[in-house]
C-alpha cells in the first residue's frame, strides 16, 4: 500500500481537528496515512525533506505559507498535493482544486491511486523556491504589515479583510504616490515589481487578481512592473491588475515566459514570495524551474 504523509498546519485558518480528521480519513482510502504537524515558521521544510526519503506522495494541508515552505524541503523529490487550508489558500485554487479540503483530498488520493500527476513549473527568487508569485515594494510591505499585526489567540493571522485594507492604507499613505525605486536589468526603471508564475497573482476574497493573464505553471516567469505610482494612474492601474492587463498599459513593463531577469534596488526593499516575507533586499535574482514540481491533480 503507498506511504503518504500529511503535513498539517494547525494554525491555518481553515484547519481544524474535525477537518484534519475528515482530510486524513479520505486519504486513508488510497494509502496508508501518516500525519505529521508544523510547530513552528519552517518545520515544513524539514518535515518535507524527511518524508521524501521514504513516503510514495507528501500532502499539505495548510496556507500558501506552508506550501511554500514544503516545495522548499522536497520538489521534484516525490509527487504533491494541495489541500486548502488557509484564508486564500492561492495555489490549490489557481490548480483548480475544490476549495473544500475533503473534496480536496479525495481528489489527491484518486490521482496517487491512478499514478496520475501534473508537471509544473516553480519560480526561484534568491534561491528560495517560489509556487505562485513574488513581489518587492509594494505588496511585500503589505504582507510585512499583516506579520507585524501578529496572530489572534488561537495563534491564526489575519484574513483577506485585513490584507485589503493594509493595501489601501500603504497607498493613501503614500497619497497614491510611488516613484521608480528599482531598476530591471535589460527592460527600466520601474516603482515595484509583480513577478507571476501563474494565474491568479492572489485572490482578494472571492476576487482573483491576475496581474499576468498569459502567464502559465507551465511555462517561465511573467511580470510588471509599474514605471511608478501616481494619483492618476492609480484607477487604471488597479483595474488593469485585477484584469491581468498590466503589460497592455505603456506605463508598465513586463515581461512573458521568461527563463530568468535581475533586479537592482536603490535601497533595500522587502521581498515577498508566496506571501511568506523574505526581508529587505538591494538585489534580486528570478529564475523559473520548469517541470520542477509533480502535483497530484
Amino acid at each position: 500500500m503507498r506511504r503518504v504523509v500529511l503535513i498539517v498546519n494547525p494554525y491555518s485558518s481553515g484547519v481544524t481537528m474535525r477537518r484534519v480528521a475528515e482530510v486524513t480519513s479520505a486519504l486513508s482510502r488510497r494509502a496508508e496515512v501518516v500525519m505529521r504537524q508544523t510547530e513552528a515558521k519552517g518545520h515544513a521544510v524539514e518535515l518535507a525533506a524527511a518524508a521524501a526519503e521514504d513516503a510514495d506522495a507528501l500532502v499539505v494541508f495548510s496556507g500558501d505559507g506552508t506550501y511554500n515552505e514544503a516545495i522548499n524541503g522536497a520538489a521534484g523529490k516525490l509527487p504533491f498535493g494541495f489541500v486548502p487550508g488557509g484564508g486564500a489558500s492561492v495555489f490549490p485554487r489557481a490548480l483548480g482544486l475544490p476549495r473544500d479540503p475533503v473534496a480536496a483530498a479525495v481528489r489527491a488520493g484518486e490521482a496517487l491511486d491512478a499514478g496520475r500527476a501534473l508537471s509544473i513549473g516553480l519560480g526561484r527568487v534568491n534561491g528560495r523556491l517560489f509556487c505562485f508569485s513574488a513581489g518587492i515594494g509594494f505588496d511585500a510591505e503589505a504582507v510585512r504589515r499583516i506579520d507585524r499585526r501578529g496572530r489572534d489567540l488561537d495563534g491564526r493571522r489575519a484574513g483577506n479583510a485585513a490584507f485589503a485594507a493594509t493595501v489601501v492604507g500603504i497607498l493613501f499613505e503614500a497619497r497614491l504616490r510611488m516613484p521608480a525605486q528599482l531598476t530591471v536589468e535589460g527592460y527600466g526603471r520601474a516603482a515595484c515589481l509583480f513577478v507571476a508564475n501563474g494565474r491568479p497573482y492572489t485572490y482578494a476574497g472571492p476576487l482573483a487578481v491576475t496581474i499576468a493573464a498569459d502567464a502559465d505553471f507551465g511555462g517561465g516567469l511573467d511580470f510588471a512592473a509599474p514605471r511608478e505610482i501616481s494619483p492618476a494612474a492609480v484607477p487604471a492601474l488597479a483595474v488593469k491588475g485585477i484584469r491581468g492587463t498590466l503589460r497592455t498599459d505603456a506605463r508598465v513593463l513586463s515581461g512573458h515566459d521568461l527563463d530568468g531577469f535581475e533586479v537592482r534596488c536603490d535601497r533595500p526593499l522587502p521581498l515577498q514570495a508566496d506571501g511568506e516575507d523574505l526581508g529587505d533586499v538591494t538585489e534580486a535574482s528570478f529564475s523559473a524551474e520548469r517541470d520542477a514540481l509533480q502535483v497530484l491533480v
